[in-house]
């Protein structure tokens, strides 16, 4: 069975909730709405969930979508380079 991506990402979300990362509703939603905008992978969109939330220690929607523009500007592939790239930009 192939998974589509809004299937990974709902997945994703899903198991971020199980671990205790209540997003809400409208977060969710813009975290799908944020994947459209920016056109990017989902794989760009866990990575800007994931570093958004320890970074912030919470959502915060245009740090979000600025992390999905970096990561598809610089086709980040990994969380090493994603860290490597925020650590350029002294985000980290």
């Amino acid at each position: 069975m192939d998974v589509t991506d809004n299937e990974e990402l709902a997945y994703f979300l899903e198991n971020l909730w199980t671990k205790g990362f209540k997003l809400t509703d409208e977060e969710v939603h813009f975290i799908f709405f944020g994947k459209k905008y920016t056109n990017t992978s989902v794989k760009h969109v866990k990575l800007a969930v994931l570093l958004t939330l320890q970074l912030q220690l919470s959502f915060d929607r245009s740090f979000y979508i600025s992390l999905l523009e970096l990561f598809e500007k610089h086709q980040i592939k990994s969380w090493k380079e994603a860290t490597r790239i925020l650590a350029k930009h002294n985000l980290l």
